[in-house]
């Protein structure tokens, strides 16, 4: 008996021992990422899953990551119809003296809104950002109000911008883990911005009353240059914000974004930024559910012009799982409303997808309309009590 209690025992504290260590372990391996960073966070992309963080709620000066909101507001303006990529846009004297990283544009120069975007993206302009914000908006400070909206809505909790560009201001602050939210909102909604972000080299040019000459544009963020899977996005730099960047990058599968703040130099932030991205690619997987409109069932109609709607995902739903957890299996469940009635629009609401992971309740999602459906005409009437007489008569 005595024998059998020292096992149990023995058993007890090499339990303990062996969560001591591995606890020990994965806080030493992650001692090491991101050492000189005054804050940092790691996200996975599709699901906005925190992986990793340090300080991510500490309201810092954002620098030029400050962009990636003018950014994200220019695509709106573009996807909405109020403003085109080929719109010229005239620099205003405000803009051309913004200072701090630009493309040296002059006043009453005139640029297209897609080498606006490209001077922005590449070369980090300030000049080339304030244009836009003056062009979408009517004024910088009208646009800054609109980028605290945005912020508001993207539930950016701690940020307040002060300009479109990241210039030094007081009051002008952000945090990582709101950078990561406005980052991916970027990246999920206009993934073909990447195209523009990974650019090495490209050229403008400048047409002024003295004529025509070319310019070069050099990317700011060098991880473009050596980082597997880079797909964006930003760079910021201030001697009171030292240095930054929000970089994302895929593989696999998963995207994952890492922000940096405060970093001690421009090379050791790209360093730190690679390894909060190493340590998510080495640790963890995505489980997908079904891809956005992918039709998962059908419903009957009441009164419709067709009797039957088919119900598709709203959107694509993504589950972050640790390595070792690779094998567990993700399932669903689809319920539909008790009744559904004509007329219904395409996008409305018509269920509900429920997610398990091995039989673990882990999230939900709308299930909608694939199509319109029309109240039901007379000639539909008539083949519907048609039908329905019959079907009872039998």
């Amino acid at each position: 008996m005595r024998n059998k209690k020292t096992l149990i025992i023995s058993m007890l504290i090499s339990i303990m021992v062996t969560s001591q260590t591995l606890a020990a372990t994965e806080a030493k391996k992650t001692e090491s990422v991101a050492a000189t960073a005054r804050s940092y966070v790691l996200i996975e992309e599709s699901s906005g899953k925190v992986l990793l963080d340090h300080n991510k709620d500490e309201a810092l000066p954002p620098a030029s990551i400050t962009k990636i909101m003018t950014l994200l507001l220019i695509n709106d303006a573009i996807a909405s119809g109020k403003i085109t990529w080929e719109d010229k846009v005239a620099i205003s004297e405000h803009a051309a003296h913004m200072g701090g990283s630009q493309v040296f544009m002059e006043p009453g120069e005139e640029q297209t809104v897609r080498d606006l975007v490209k001077c922005i993206c590449i070369a980090s302009a300030n000049d080339a950002a304030v244009a836009m914000g003056e062009y979408i908006a009517g004024s910088e400070e009208q646009f800054v109000e609109m980028m605290n909206r945005r912020a508001q809505e993207l539930g950016m909790q701690h940020t307040v911008f002060k300009n479109a560009c990241g210039l030094h201001a007081e009051g002008h602050v952000s945090t990582a883990y709101d950078i990561s939210l406005m980052s991916r909102e970027l990246m999920l909604k206009y993934p073909e911005m990447s195209k523009v972000l990974t650019i090495w080299m490209d050229t403008i040019i400048h047409k002024t009353r003295r004529g025509e000459s070319e310019f070069g544009l050099s990317n700011t963020n060098k991880m473009i240059k050596w980082y597997k899977g880079i797909t964006g996005l930003k760079t910021g730099y201030t001697p009171e914000a030292k240095h930054c960047v929000s970089a994302t990058a895929t593989r696999n599968g998963m995207g994952l974004i890492a922000v940096v703040m405060g970093s001690e130099n421009g090379k050791i932030r790209f360093q730190e930024a690679g390894q909060l991205l190493d340590y998510g690619f080495a640790n963890y997987t995505v489980k997908t559910g079904p891809a956005m409109g992918t039709v998962v069932g059908r419903i009957d109609v009441k009164k419709g012009d067709k009797t039957v709607v088919e119900g598709v995902t709203e959107q694509t739903k993504a589950f972050v799982v640790a390595k070792d957890q690779a094998g567990a299996e993700l399932t669903y469940e689809v319920k539909y409303k008790d009744a559904v009635s004509a007329p219904i629009q395409k996008g409305e609401q018509i269920g509900t997808i429920t997610y398990y992971l091995d039989g673990a309740h882990v999230g939900e999602a709308p299930i909608v309309s694939a199509y319109d459906v029309g109240k039901a005409k007379l000639n539909d009437m008539i083949f519907y009590m048609y039908r329905r007489y019959f079907s009872v008569a039998k």
